[in-house]
């Protein structure tokens, strides 16, 4: 059976069949039924995979989806080979900005008036071009410079209808392939869509911005460019303009003027601190969205793409890296069992070895360029998947980030060591954890849920005691092999009684010796001596059946 082809995503149907036959996967071509989306003559390659590098060139060549599909996919090493999400994660927008007139009927049509009344100046040459969209310098009336961010037009159509493609196919394989109910494709697909339209929607984008500007507000030499709300919309996002260099523009000389171990390591500190403390974090800081600014700061821009964690995750993610870090893989793994969801093939003996070798290879690499804690993330997630867990999308996210942190890191400081870096905050890490679960909130909450409880006990209780006073209890015991079971009861049972018979001789015999008798047995009363005997020879009798039946019950349970 094959997929039910519409006529209007027949050109990504083709790029999706070529892409998959180029790639090794021809069969899934056929089964699907894509062969009808190809251009006549066209034929599946049987022979070896096109090489990785290759394959984010053709993702670029497809449009701002797949580049963005691409970046996803390079966090998910549970899903493609390690060489092709290497490749995937240096995938990056290689497109042609729009006209300058075009970025300004859309900035006017957003704001509803003339972007002459709206601005003193407007820059149609952008500054910045991106698949989603591109930015502008400005000048507000009053003097104050601003960056603009205009969305691409007609891009939220195309990915819409991309993604509507992509659901065909990948709803295919989840239900017809073993791949595809291993790995669950169409899952990833629903956190690739929720995750990019929400990058679509800079009204949340800069709320994301003045969130993150207010959590790290103790950080001095980190910066967010804050947003001018009265000039920002869905499609158009107005923020400072930040004067600066990307850290990968800078050049040696440049980088001997600036402090990038403390750069480093506060940037770090921030990121568990958003990660760990805040709940909320910057999910995209690749180089390229990292300035370093002309006064010696970092600036962290694109805020589209943001990761929220529950307090539990929280709580478990701090366990897992402090686990990490002291080189603790039985508990780290332990920790992910919890963080997870088990399905029906996890092989917990398979993963716990898996997770020990990471960390064991994490906490003995001598070289800062081994040291990456997103590249440890990662791996736990891949192993994961491959044993049987389902982790929270949330790890991927978090495990991207951090891979990207580690990138920065090192680009400012070659010799950062985020793994000392972890050990030097814990503690505060911890305390901080202690302050926002102790936070007057938190204990109005808990007393809300107290209050709850004490109203609600009486009833409950009431409730109980009238089903046990008219219904009785029922005592539900499940018994698994009882056939066994009662085997070895009545082993034991029948020892039991043997013993107190023993016991029962030799107390009668122990009486007997005050009586005096003609008959007697070496020098002693002969009744109680043939009790002694009795009692003796039932005693070793009893030792033999012990020695011989438990060993040999024990040896056939080893086999």
């Amino acid at each position: 059976m094959g997929i039910s082809l519409r006529p209007e995503h027949l050109k990504r149907y083709r790029d999706l069949a070529r892409l998959l036959m180029r790639y090794g996967r021809s069969d899934l071509v056929r089964s699907a039924g894509l062969e009808g989306a190809l251009e006549e003559g066209a034929e599946p390659s049987e022979g070896q995979p096109a090489e990785a590098e290759r394959l984010t060139t053709d993702l670029e060549q497809m449009g701002p989806t797949f580049v963005k599909l691409g970046q996803l996919l390079s966090t998910r090493p549970d899903l493609i080979p390690r060489a092709y999400a290497d490749a995937l994660a240096r995938l990056q927008d290689k497109v042609e900005p729009f006209d300058g007139e075009e970025a300004e009927r859309i900035v006017s049509e957003e704001l509803g008036v003339r972007v002459s009344k709206a601005f003193d100046e407007f820059d149609r040459t952008p500054i910045a071009a991106a698949s989603l969209g591109q930015v502008h310098r400005a000048v507000l009336r009053g003097g104050r410079t601003v960056a603009v961010k205009v969305q691409r037009p007609g891009i939220r159509e195309q990915i819409v209808k991309d993604l509507d493609a992509l659901t065909d196919v990948v709803e295919f394989m989840d239900q017809h392939t073993k791949q595809g109910r291993k790995y669950e494709p169409a899952r990833v697909l629903e956190e690739f869509r929720r995750t990019l339209l929400s990058e679509l929607d800079y009204g949340r984008e800069a709320r994301n911005m003045a969130t993150l500007d207010a959590n790290l507000a103790e950080f001095e030499r980190i910066i967010i460019p804050r947003p001018v709300e009265d000039y920002s919309t869905g499609r158009v996002l107005t923020m400072e303009y930040v004067r600066g260099r990307k850290i990968t523009k800078l050049s040696p000389l440049a980088r001997m003027e600036v402090d990038g171990a403390a750069l480093a390591e506060e940037l770090f500190r921030a990121y568990l601190k958003q990660i760990l403390v805040d709940g909320f974090f910057h999910a995209d800081p690749h180089p390229g969205n990292v300035f370093l600014t002309d006064d010696g700061r970092i600036a962290l821009l694109d805020m589209g793409m943001v990761g929220t964690l529950s307090p539990d995750l929280q709580q478990n993610l701090l366990r897992m890296v402090l686990a990490i870090s002291d080189g603790r893989g039985d508990e780290a793994a332990q920790v992910t069992i919890e963080i997870g969801e088990v399905r029906g093939h996890f092989d917990e003996g398979r993963f716990t070895g898996d997770v020990k070798t990471l960390v064991g290879d994490f906490t003995s690499a001598t070289s800062a360029q081994d040291i990456q804690v997103g590249r440890v993330m990662l791996e736990v997630t891949r192993s994961a998947a491959e044993n049987g867990i389902r982790l929270p999308v949330e790890m991927t996210m978090l495990g991207r980030a951090l891979l990207a942190l580690d990138q920065v890191g090192r680009t400012l400081d070659p010799q950062f060591d985020p793994n000392a870096a972890i050990r030097r905050n814990a503690s505060d890490l911890m305390r901080r954890r202690m302050m926002k679960n102790a936070s007057p909130s938190r204990m109005f909450t808990n007393l809300l849920e107290m209050n709850e409880l004490v109203q609600k006990l009486p009833g409950r209780i009431n409730r109980a005691l009238d089903a046990v006073t008219e219904e009785g209890v029922e005592v539900k015991v499940r018994v698994v092999e009882d056939a066994w079971l009662l085997e070895g009861m009545q082993k034991m049972s029948n020892r039991i009684s043997m013993g107190i018979i023993l016991a029962a001789l030799i107390l009668g015999a122990s009486m007997m010796m005050r009586i005096p008798t003609r008959f007697t047995l070496f020098g002693y009363p002969g009744v109680a001596m043939l009790f002694f005997l009795a009692a003796a020879a039932l005693g070793l009798l009893l030792v033999f059946d012990i020695l011989l039946h438990d060993i040999r019950h024990r040896d056939d349970v080893h086999r």
